[in-house]
């Protein structure tokens, strides 16, 4: 069994089509962390995309507050104004697919949640201790979480971290020999310095997990941002993949 995982998608359609298009054979299945609106100029696009392929799907927190379940207090004034313009312009199927997503789930031996499985719904595992400690909120050998924007493994041996780093395009990591937590990077709006759409596959045959990116028309994402009058900041930094 093959798994596409895509993480924080954030309403980027052209992105998500080239992660789809350069994936193509390579998955059996797809699962998906999180934040699939919010950023964006295709909120309604995207989820009609996921909708149709992926076999789990969580909430992220971009997507909760488009939904009025979490305060914008943390977002920054670009990010609220994309989460006004979403809540104007999502359909209503595409609301109440958003609205039944859960931002944890437990699959076999693997936990996915959007943050973290401490705070499932925003949580960054950025650096060794947070990863250290949130080692203790889940009992499967693996867990795939999103929100960071950023591709990392974190793994686990004898209770201490014994490695966690950013991960490169291509890289395949062996699975089976300790606890891992492992992010896939994201889709629509990466911020590791690579503005390549990010994405993994899990193969439960060969035990592996491997990082991909893929390049994606980015102007075309920003014309169709600049055409609804998203911010300039937003705008800017896709092509800078911070």
């Amino acid at each position: 069994m093959r798994t596409l995982l895509l993480s924080d998608i954030h309403a980027n359609a052209v992105a998500l089509e080239a992660v789809l298009a350069d994936a193509a054979g390579q998955w059996d299945r797809l699962w998906f962390l999180g934040d699939l609106v919010g950023y964006g100029p295709d909120p309604n696009e995207c989820i009609d995309m996921l909708r149709d392929k992926a076999a789990l799907a969580l909430s992220g927190n971009h997507d909760w507050a488009v939904l009025k379940k979490l305060d914008m207090e943390e977002f920054n004034p670009e990010a609220k104004q994309v989460v006004n313009w979403t809540r104007q312009t999502l359909g209503e199927a595409q609301r109440d697919y958003l609205n039944g997503l859960p931002p944890l789930i437990i699959e076999a031996d693997f936990t996915l949640a959007h943050a973290s499985p401490r705070h499932p719904v925003w949580e960054y595992i950025l650096d060794m201790q947070t990863a250290l400690e949130n080692f203790d909120f889940f009992d499967t050998p693996y867990c795939l979480v999103g929100h960071s924007h950023v591709p990392a493994l974190f793994e686990l041996h004898d209770a201490a971290v014994l490695n966690g780093y950013v991960a490169g395009a291509g890289e395949v990591v062996e699975l089976g020999l300790r606890r891992l937590i492992l992010n896939p990077g994201s889709v629509g709006q990466p911020r590791d310095g690579d503005p390549r759409a990010a994405y993994a596959v899990i193969d439960q045959k060969a035990m592996t997990w491997t990082f991909h990116r893929v390049v994606y028309d980015i102007t075309e994402t920003q014309r169709r941002m600049k055409a609804l009058k998203l911010p300039r900041r937003l705008i800017d930094r896709l092509a800078q993949g911070v």
